[in-house]
């Protein structure tokens, strides 16, 4: 049954908006004003009047075809309440604090990094002893992940969830997850996790109760007695993980039902068709806000609705639903802030970014065209793919990154690749040969990861300095390649670093980690090459950092200079992003420019100098005398500027 409701008309939806609150807010007095100071009520009322207007359109469009909408929707509205009324005096301290500085996460201050807590420092104690090198690096974002509790051996990596509201026991309780978020924040470092909200494990309570025949907790579920309607779904839906299971369902004898697991057959897709089904996601995310979660990752949003002859990915109601979670979060903990993890096409991602939904997004596609770059020594598609899809509207902000714990797959458009001359399935191949070392005269040193035996398409794993030639130079004792494969890692890293948005850096890579080919003598591992890049982290190789005559110190005294060139400009404060034509297919370019301050950004990204001539220098609005903040060299405009291989310059207007 489809209870949805479509919005045709604003003005009604308004009018019923401020009569069900008109309504509502008397019931919630009653109920809750008496368990907080009337001052700090006055403040939650005005959130709540402020943002129910759009929370309203968004659970009526969802729900308002249920006769009891009104019932489920004082129940989403006290439910946050609830939350609220028990998130600590120094978190609603910290909400204040974000409301008059709304778009903290704009700063040029903010750095990210992420990894897995065990592979990192053991587990979340550990951790805690590890903020110093998070402080020195200058990181104020930190990813952790997959920390909750999950099945043993199949988890997806630990997004199967058992409970949201458990940490694993080997990395700790929540009250140490709580205790490190506090401390982080204290440090200036802003915790983020990942919600695992599209689907749940098989463990879960809730899939517990269903399989035990619980008629409620089935309802939390997409189950089907046989497959008539499995059937149909599939006609027009992609398998996502066809090596797990072919299509999207899997029965269980227990309960003698199909289940709607998308990816995994441990993972069951969660109905938010069901109105309880938001409500208690709803108290799981508020839940992680009260423990001191700054930035929620949103995985899989693509996939949060189902709808026959679709498929069933980035329906509008996926959206619908993102975006009444985040008033709901504006009014009960609005320090939190989403980011949306949409690994589609770049014009799909684009759609989950915006105030009202997810302020932050990962930006996969300029991840992808970096490598494509590096690989082709061409950056024409990099620079045709940022004019056109880099914008995002104001007050949001690109999550930039070279790699992360995942594979790197080649998530560009095809038209921005054919634009160019290429042929999308052939250079998508080519790139896969490249980096897994199969195609001639590759510096690279990586490996396939779920490789169509047929087609070839596949996606990469490897640590950053293995793709980037590292690996390679050291195992040939080729010092010339050395130079050129820190090159490469310094140019890539410096793009994410300047460019528009927050750079976030996955740990191990600024020492330049190789991979980690042991990972296959692990039952549990072998099999999924992703663990190449997933080794535990190196506290020997770290000692370098300091030391200029080892790699590790090259790269990471790099990186340094690289992130304080960025925290030290105004440029890269809420500035904009424009992308420049250097008349060069090897040199790639941008301005950052703010009302203080102007930076041009250029990269060269071939191991061999490249030219720009003097006339190009000034149409792109170069003055007489530049200065590159990341060498120290002042260069001027009138005279060609010699970029040496994979150089990265900063160049700033002197005064």
């Amino acid at each position: 049954m489809d209870n949805k409701t479509p919005i045709t008309d604003e003005h009604w939806v308004r009018e019923q908006a401020d009569r069900s609150l008109a309504r509502l807010l008397p019931r919630l007095e009653q109920r809750f004003s008496n368990a907080v100071d009337e001052v700090e009520w006055l403040g939650y009322r005005e959130r709540l009047e402020r943002h129910f207007p759009r929370l309203f359109k968004r659970l009526y469009g969802l729900y308002g075809g249920y006769y009891d909408f009104f019932y489920h929707l004082e129940s989403i509205v006290a439910s946050a309440t609830e939350m609220w009324i028990a998130r600590s005096p120094e978190l609603k301290a910290l909400d204040a604090m974000r409301g008059a500085d709304p778009y903290w996460y704009q700063s040029n201050r903010m750095v990210g990094a992420m990894c897995y807590v065990d592979l990192f420092a053991g587990d979340l104690a550990g951790l805690r002893e590890r903020i110093p090198y998070l402080t020195q690096l200058g990181i104020t974002y930190l990813h952790l992940m997959p920390v909750f509790r999950s099945p043993e051996g199949d988890n997806d990596g630990g997004y199967a969830v058992s409970s949201y509201r458990e940490v694993d026991p080997a990395l700790g309780t929540m009250d140490d997850l709580a205790d490190l978020a506090t401390e982080l924040r204290h440090h200036g470092i802003s915790l983020t996790l990942d919600f695992v909200f599209n689907h749940t494990s098989d463990e879960h309570e809730w899939a517990r109760a269903a399989l035990a025949g619980d008629r409620t907790h089935q309802g939390y579920y997409r189950l089907f007695p046989d497959r008539t309607l499995p059937d149909l779904y599939e006609k027009t839906m992609p398998e996502v993980f066809g090596e797990d299971h072919p299509g999207a369902f899997t029965y269980r004898t227990g309960i003698k039902k199909w289940v709607w697991t998308t990816f995994h057959t441990y993972q069951w897709d969660l109905n938010y068709e069901n109105p309880e089904v938001f409500n208690r996601m709803l108290e799981e995310m508020l839940f992680l806000a009260n423990q001191g979660v700054e930035i929620l990752r949103l995985d899989a949003v693509a996939f949060l609705w189902k709808r026959l002859g679709t498929n069933s990915q980035n329906l509008p109601e996926a959206h619908w639903v993102i975006q009444a979670f985040n008033a709901l979060v504006s009014i009960a903990a609005p320090a939190m802030v989403f980011k949306s993890e949409a690994i589609v096409h770049p014009d799909e991602v684009r759609e989950y970014i915006s105030m009202d939904e997810c302020p932050l997004s990962y930006n996969p596609q300029l991840m992808a065209l970096l490598w494509d770059a590096l690989a082709t020594r061409d950056v024409r598609v990099l620079q045709r793919a940022m004019q056109h899809r880099f914008s995002v509207p104001s007050g949001c902000a690109w999550v930039n990154f070279v790699r992360c714990h995942d594979d790197i797959g080649w998530a560009f458009a095809n038209d921005d690749v054919e634009a160019v001359g290429f042929d999308a399935d052939r250079h998508r191949n080519f790139l896969t040969r490249f980096y897994t070392g199969r195609f001639e005269g590759s510096f690279a040193r990586g490996a396939p990861f779920q490789e169509d035996p047929v087609t070839g398409d596949a996606r990469i794993s490897g640590t950053c300095a293995s793709l980037t030639g590292i690996e390679k130079a050291l195992a040939e004792q080729d010092t010339a390649e050395l130079e050129l494969a820190i090159g490469r890692i310094l140019l890539i890293h410096g793009i994410i670093i300047m460019i528009g948005g927050i750079p976030l850096i996955y740990l191990g890579d600024e020492i330049a980690t190789l991979n980690n080919y042991g990972y296959d003598q692990d039952s549990e591992k072998v099999g999924d090459s992703r663990w190449l890049h997933r080794g535990t982290f190196d506290w020997e190789l770290a000692d370098q950092r300091r030391d200029v005559e080892t790699v590790a110190g090259r790269v990471y005294q790099g990186l340094l200079r690289l992130l304080q060139v960025r925290s030290h400009n105004h440029a890269f404060a809420r500035g904009d992003t424009e992308l420049l034509d250097t008349g060069n297919r090897q040199v790639f370019g941008f301005l950052r420019s703010s009302e203080q301050s102007t930076v041009f950004v250029i990269g060269n990204f071939s191991e061999h100098p490249q030219r720009l001539e003097a006339r190009r220098l000034r149409q792109m609005g170069m003055r007489k005398t530049m200065v590159d903040l990341f060498a120290g060299q002042t260069i001027i405009a009138t005279q060609e500027l010699l970029l040496e291989p994979y150089q990265l310059m900063t160049l700033a207007r002197s005064a």
